[in-house]
């Protein structure tokens, strides 16, 4: 377990500069246990600890595993460029401890996007070695048929990939919907797969990664949650 003093806690939990957070101890908008703590300086055991800041209570977290449910029309990106951020939908202090999207969903693109402040576990979600799998449901212009899951399935040609890219497992949802999941999250490649057999995705959503889906978290489009252990066990089963 690790002691840290009140302004420093605060700071890592994304509560502003260690000046601002200094401050706000001793203005007396802080309290531990219903002690309302005025001196900055004063050390607790982070394991553990919960504080209350404007009345709010917070747990303290040496790191955040959030699941976002993200909506159409925002960016997977701290600096988006046509459309909002993922992380105006997040509470503000996340920005401040730099907490980041792993990997990225097109702004069009919905479901689940998984966001963190922990680098190693950014890398190893992200990492094409773990053969990750992650489910899409994809809406498509023209009607689904057995011939395009099965090219799906074998594999098809894009044109800047050495060898074709195939759906680890391919299933037609209803007359213009099917589910592809995918282990390589190359960049566009529902899309650019669905092109390559000769039809066009209309609209994409992310509903699960590894054995984590969206409907067993409860998340209506917009909201997130903290994943817990055995949630984040769930994202890459037996690796």
């Amino acid at each position: 377990m690790s002691k840290l003093t009140l302004d420093l806690i605060l700071k890592s939990q994304g509560f502003g500069t260690r000046k601002w957070c200094r401050q706000l101890v001793s203005e007396g908008e802080v309290s531990i246990a219903g002690i309302t703590i005025t001196d900055p300086r004063t050390a607790f055991e982070t394991s553990g600890l919960v504080f209350t800041l404007f009345g709010e209570e917070w747990i303290y977290r040496e790191h955040v595993y959030i699941v976002l449910n993200k909506p159409a029309d925002f960016e997977c990106s701290r600096k988006p460029s046509h459309h909002p951020g993922v992380l105006t939908l997040l509470p503000e202090q996340f920005t401040w401890r730099d907490v980041q999207p792993v990997g990225r969903l097109d702004h069009d693109t919905t479901g689940m996007l998984l966001m963190s402040d922990d680098g190693a576990f950014i890398h190893a979600q992200s990492s094409p070695k773990r053969h990750i799998p992650k489910v899409y449901v994809a809406t498509t212009h023209d009607p689904v048929t057995p011939g395009l899951v099965e090219l799906l399935l074998a594999g098809v040609k894009l044109h800047d990939e050495r060898a074709p890219l195939a759906a680890v497992s391919c299933r037609k949802l209803d007359a213009h919907r099917l589910e592809i999941v995918l282990e390589q999250g190359k960049y566009h490649q529902v899309k650019r797969m669905l092109a390559a057999a000769g039809n066009h995705c209309t609209a994409l959503h992310r509903s699960a990664i590894g054995k984590l889906t969206l409907d067993a978290l409860g998340l209506k489009e917009g909201e997130w949650c903290y994943l817990d252990e055995a949630q984040q066990a769930l994202l890459a089963p037996g690796l």
